[in-house]
């Protein structure tokens, strides 16, 4: 399956959670805003959302600094 991840097609060899994707690609640990299909999720909806073929994801990494 292919989904959109930060505007770039990704292959998702099965559905998995948001989570387990963020982990695979080493930001599971990391501040973040997730947007599934243009909405924003909480952080305790990463683990139960799936992601399906179509799908478009975007990470944005908060940063602070000034």
């Amino acid at each position: 399956m292919t989904i959109q991840l930060n505007g770039k097609k990704h292959q998702l060899d099965t559905p998995i959670s948001i989570q387990a994707l963020l982990d695979t690609i080493g930001m599971g640990n990391k501040p973040l805003v997730v947007e599934l299909n243009k909405e924003a999720l909480f952080p305790r909806e990463y683990k139960s959302t799936l992601l399906k073929d179509g799908d478009q994801l975007e990470i944005i990494t908060i940063a602070a600094g000034g």
